[in-house]
């Protein structure tokens, strides 16, 4: 699976719990923004995380 900056946005626009994850990596490790989503990715979508799933249906063809 690939990271897609545009799709990590979006799945974190649509996740409150995601927002708060965001907020609290950036202020804790002194990240911007860009690094932040791509931490976030690596820990809650790849490999089989909690958010893989909605994730991937970003990328569905839309019917």
């Amino acid at each position: 699976m690939k990271y897609l900056k545009s799709q990590m946005k979006q799945l974190i626009k649509d996740n409150q719990e995601l927002q708060g994850k965001l907020n609290g990596l950036m202020k804790e490790h002194s990240l911007e923004k860009n690094f932040a989503l791509k931490a976030l990715y690596h820990a809650e979508v790849a490999e089989g995380g909690k958010y893989q799933l909605a994730y991937q249906a970003l990328d569905a063809p839309k019917k």
